[in-house]
Order: C-alpha cells, then sequence, then structure tokens
C-alpha cells in the first residue's frame, strides 16, 4: 500500500436489537451480560445499551421491532458515507435508507449486501444537523 493510500479500519461501532417485547430482551440482556439498558431521552421505543467496555467495544440498542423477521443490525464506522454508497452500488449491494443526519453525533444509512443481509454505514461528524 504507498502512502497515497490510506487505508480505513472499518469497524462495527453501534448495533441495533430489533424486539417484539422490548422489556423481556432487556431483563434477559441485563441478566445475562450485565449490560445497562435505559431509555434514550424523549423516547419511549428506543433504549441504549452499555455493553460495559471500553472505547474499542460497541454500544448499542434496544428498539422496538418494526416488522416481522427484523434482523440485528450492525453499524460500520466509514470515514465517508456518500463514497462508501457508490462502492456498494458497484459491488452488487443496495442503499436501502439514504444517509441520514443524527444532529450533533455524525450520519447513517441502512444498507443490503449481495445476499439481503442489513448494515449500517456510521460517519461521525458532530457538525450533523
Amino acid at each position: 500500500m504507498s502512502k497515497s493510500e490510506k487505508k480505513h479500519d472499518a469497524n462495527i461501532v453501534w448495533f441495533e436489537i430489533p424486539a417484539d417485547n422490548p422489556e423481556q430482551v432487556k431483563a434477559f440482556y441485563t441478566n445475562l451480560f450485565g449490560w445497562k439498558i435505559n431509555p434514550f431521552p424523549g423516547s419511549d421505543d428506543y433504549w441504549h445499551i452499555d455493553t460495559g467496555g471500553g472505547d474499542d467495544t460497541p454500544d448499542g440498542a434496544l428498539k422496538k421491532r418494526k416488522h416481522p423477521q427484523e434482523p440485528v443490525v450492525n453499524y460500520v464506522s466509514v470515514d465517508s458515507i456518500d463514497k462508501f454508497a457508490d462502492k456498494i452500488a458497484k459491488l452488487g449491494g443496495k442503499i436501502c435508507m439514504a444517509k441520514t443526519a443524527v444532529p450533533h453525533m455524525g450520519y447513517f444509512a441502512v444498507c443490503q449486501d449481495t445476499e439481503g443481509n442489513p448494515f449500517g454505514l456510521w460517519e461521525s461528524d458532530p457538525a450533523a444537523a
């Protein structure tokens, strides 16, 4: 790899677990792993999962299931969602939810691989609005 080629560490930085009965799933993971699961301020159907790990260990969310068979989604950190969206299309995947801002935190997009498996992209940007 030449100096002009920048290697990007594409790490999982967030995950979402959908549930029909979030309270039951909250109790399960709290008792199983000791995770702390609390609602995000102003939200009744999206809870923060604190896995208790260090900075290199992703936290996640527990959320109310929106449709049957909704899978767990892992979010991968990228330097540019736009750049990766083009790459995903060229490789035969697709964007299911376009780049969306999370104010003062960054942007996310939800994608599918060539087998229809969902995954998310996360681009940190404190200036996101």
